[in-house]
């Protein structure tokens, strides 16, 4: 039976936040609760107070990651091991939230194009702020999805495939009536515009050696350097 427990202030946070940081560095596979409870400090019958289970630490990590403190403590403990299907449903929901596949499918389905420098610093500053406030939990995602193949195939061939595919159709639709200037590739030119973005929205806080730059400055500074090096005639 449940029963409420008195939970020590700070604790719960602390387990979701090392939860994240040992999944991310080992991935799901070859994180072991015990290499949470060593992390943590405690017993590992001590993280067994708070879920039961491998499989419902990372469910609630992948829900409470991003959440800043104080983070809300379940009303009961352990948390229950959660049906199969439930994380990868979550993780999709939330993914159903981003900004930016929905603000690239309106432009593409626009019938008078926008000025183009314009468009492609909106897209970027909308992807940037989608990656950015889900960063905690996309980094464990992307970490520990090769050890879950539902989550897998939703993460690489849906999320990341879609924006791929999606942007890729917004670079030759404005390069073909020359709103953009050519590149050699579209489809690495979208994964350039992605995973710039990504980098110094989400991985660059996990850089062993990171430089101190601000949120704003490092938004403005990939917007800038992706509109000026895709505009005609634009300086980055």
């Amino acid at each position: 039976m449940n029963v409420a427990r008195t939970v020590p202030p700070g604790r719960f946070d602390d387990l979701i936040e090392t939860s994240a940081r040992v999944f991310t560095e080992r991935g799901y596979k070859r994180t072991q609760m015990s290499d949470i409870a060593d992390s943590l400090g405690v017993a590992k019958g001590t993280v067994y107070l708070y879920v039961e289970s491998k499989e419902a630490l990372f469910d609630l990590t992948c829900r409470l990651a991003d959440t800043p403190r104080p983070r809300p403590v379940p009303a009961e403990l352990p948390v229950r091991t959660p049906p199969a299907s439930a994380t990868t449903q979550y993780v999709a929901e939330q993914l159903a939230t981003s900004r930016v596949l929905p603000f690239v499918a309106t432009l593409l389905t626009k019938k008078r194009r926008g000025d183009a420098r314009s468009e492609v610093e909106e897209i970027v500053s909308v992807l940037f702020d989608d990656l950015r406030r889900h960063r905690c939990a996309l980094k464990l995602i992307d970490q520990s999805a090769r050890d879950l193949p539902d989550l897998a195939a939703l993460w690489f061939e849906g999320a990341r495939g879609g924006l791929l595919e999606l942007l890729t159709s917004y670079l030759e639709d404005r390069i073909r009536t020359q709103k953009l200037q050519p590149v050699p590739h579209t489809a690495a030119a979208a994964r350039l515009i992605i995973e710039t973005t990504t980098f110094w929205a989400v991985h660059r806080h996990w850089d062993a050696h990171p430089q101190e730059i601000d949120e704003a400055t490092a938004k403005q500074t990939v917007v800038h350097f992706v509109a000026g090096a895709l505009v005609e005639g634009g300086k980055p």
